[in-house]
């Protein structure tokens, strides 16, 4: 995620207000019943982890934005649904794992493009990166440019959701059991979309490594 990215998920400020230490349980049966205010407590509570989820899958402040607050009207309208039968946070964390599924979708259908056959892969690129600061060796900077470019394109070429999961695994840190409760799905069925993921693009980063 860029500098922008970061300042803008940095700038939300958490609640700190009285209202802020109110049983979940209570302001999620209030916004059920209609209380917009209980679930603008809500929002509150977890804005800063949605955008931020937000922005490591678009890395755009403006299309993280937007699938912001898609997010949350979604889980608005879908609100009435919840049974308390998993952490508000899981079930939010889905709807916002919905939402950028659907963006990546949508953007993979726009821009479908077909992997360059002389191309392959290596995952362990995607923390080996060159540094681009200036005044670095100006074909180091060049170098890393290149990495960039070739990395953003060998993720655009993997499904969304495994898109997803790899940047949820390697980009955000979470464990797989987690990745798979956001996702909807099991541990082990997370497990094998890393796996194709990983493979996937260590061939397309093979000649990099």
């Amino acid at each position: 995620m860029d500098g922008v990215c970061l300042e803008l998920a940095g700038k939300i400020p958490a609640d700190t207000s009285p209202a802020a230490g109110a049983d979940e349980a209570v302001l999620i049966r209030r916004a059920q019943g209609g209380d917009r205010t209980a679930f603008d407590m809500l929002v509150r509570r977890y804005d800063r982890e949605v955008l931020r989820l937000a922005l490591k899958v678009v890395g755009s402040p403006e299309e993280a934005a937007d699938l912001y607050q898609e997010a949350f009207l979604k889980a608005y309208r879908a609100l009435s649904r919840f049974r308390f039968e998993s952490a508000f946070s899981t079930w939010l964390y889905r709807v916002v794992m919905n939402v950028c599924l659907d963006h990546l979708r949508r953007q993979k259908s726009r821009n479908e493009v077909q992997p360059p056959e002389s191309e392959a892969g290596g995952p362990e690129f995607f923390h080996t990166v060159a540094d681009e600061r200036p005044g670095l060796n100006p074909e180091q900077v060049l170098r890393a440019k290149e990495i960039k470019l070739r990395i953003g394109a060998a993720l655009e070429r993997l499904s969304p959701r495994e898109r997803l999961v790899f940047e949820l695994k390697h980009y955000q840190g979470l464990r797989l059991r987690a990745i798979g409760d956001l996702c909807g799905t099991s541990e082990e069925t997370a497990k094998n979309c890393l796996f194709r993921a990983t493979q996937k693009l260590r061939f397309a980063l093979a000649d990099l490594v």
